[in-house]
């Protein structure tokens, strides 16, 4: 009776381990997992007044974590805003300036008719029609000059106004890179500053990457790559542990269109290729996958 026990358990072991090893053989590539990884650098300098963002926090597109002080920016902006006032004070009103004008025009040919009415009737003198009609053309020179002069001060008042528009508009700028946000939705890998830290621009202040979106980076033999086009999909099995993974489903995102070396750490279907082709496998995190974390390739056979 031992010996039938001990039997029937080694014939059970014996078709796990060739089990194990038909599922090691299924696959057809192996290779890590990656993702798009963002370092994240102060625009503009100065004490970093709040730093909310910790390493493992999920960060939204544009979402505002600090801010680098900005109080000259904002004194500077003030200061525009005064100029800008005082320099619209002295914006000439150009209706009310040449209102006076247009009214004595309008008076010089009211008297003007009334003069012609009198020398149609021999009661007035043709040179008192010429001084009326020569102080009518003073005057409509008088209010070309005029219109002339205010148009060339607005035009000016007005240049010096949009360009401190266009200065205005380079402090909002700079106002907003006091601002630190993310520019992309993901999971904070690595702080770099702290809050009452000196940020210079161009100095990197976190690390963020997509981990919802992974790519598994596998490579493939040159006899394997000519049944692989972007967009097919495949299964991927990720690594838990020696004997235990999870299946998903990868969609191919891109070919090497050159063949390296095969890694130290990759392993291929056939042992004996040292010319092995990239291939990006974007796969669909569910929170497991982790970068750097090992994972199987499978094609689906039709």
């Amino acid at each position: 009776m031992l010996m039938s026990v001990t039997l029937f358990s080694g014939i059970i072991f014996s078709l796990l381990f060739a089990s194990c090893n038909k599922s090691d053989k299924d696959y057809d590539a192996s290779g890590t997992f990656e993702t798009t990884e963002v370092i994240v650098s102060a625009e503009a300098m100065g004490k970093i007044i709040s730093f909310d963002a910790e390493e493992g926090m999920q960060l939204t597109e544009n979402q505002v974590v600090g801010t680098i002080d900005s109080t000259q920016l904002y004194l500077k902006k003030l200061q525009l805003k005064a100029s800008q006032k005082a320099l619209q004070s002295r914006r000439p009103d150009v209706k009310k300036q040449i209102a006076a004008i247009e009214q004595q025009i309008s008076t010089a040919k009211s008297e003007r008719k009334r003069v012609e009415n009198l020398v149609g009737a021999n009661a007035g003198t043709t040179k008192q029609l010429d001084d009326v009609n020569a102080q009518i053309a003073v005057l409509e020179k008088q209010l070309i000059a005029t219109k002339s002069t205010l148009e060339t001060t607005v035009e000016g008042i007005s240049g010096d106004n949009n360009a401190l528009d266009i200065q205005s508009q380079q402090l909002d700028d700079q106002l907003k890179k006091c601002r630190i946000s993310s520019p992309v939705s993901g999971t904070v890998l690595v702080k770099y500053a702290e809050k009452g830290e000196l940020a210079a621009v161009g100095r990197a202040l976190f690390k963020i990457a997509d981990t919802n979106n992974m790519i598994l980076r596998a490579y493939f033999t040159a006899d394997q790559i000519t049944q692989l086009k972007t967009g097919q999909k495949v299964n991927v099995f990720a690594d838990f542990g020696e004997k235990e993974s999870k299946q998903y489903t990868g969609t191919i995102q891109w070919i090497s269109s050159k063949s390296e070396f095969t890694p130290k750490t990759i392993q291929t279907r056939n042992e004996r290729a040292n010319q092995v082709y990239a291939v990006k496998i974007a796969v669909k995190n569910d929170g497991f996958l982790k970068i750097s974390q090992y994972g199987n390739v499978q094609i689906i056979k039709n």
